[in-house]
């Protein structure tokens, strides 16, 4: 028997893909496992972002390093309220997506 396609009545009702920017859900998953990677990661190796200053310059953290750094940082200090995230989005991925 052949089955009429639900998406071809109504073009309105394909499901698009969304990339995990533009949905908040992924967006926030996405952020929170950069903090507990860069974190865990910082953890195994204390230096691995820090850059080689000059002698006399204060040390500068940018690009993707400095970005790694930011977010290891921000992994260290709120390190409970990171640990709450990740629990409260796991059960909203695992029951309710």
């Amino acid at each position: 028997r052949y089955e009429k396609n639900p998406t071809a009545e109504n073009p309105t009702r394909k499901k698009e893909k969304m990339s995990a920017i533009f949905d908040f859900s992924s967006l926030l998953t996405v952020l929170l496992l950069l903090i507990c990677t860069c974190a865990y990661l910082r953890e195994l190796r204390p230096r691995i972002f820090d850059s080689i200053p000059k002698p006399g310059e204060p040390v500068k953290h940018t690009g993707l390093p400095g970005l790694c750094w930011k977010l290891s940082r921000i992994g260290e200090r709120l390190s409970p309220y990171i640990g709450g995230a990740c629990a409260m989005m796991a059960v909203h991925i695992l029951f309710f997506k």
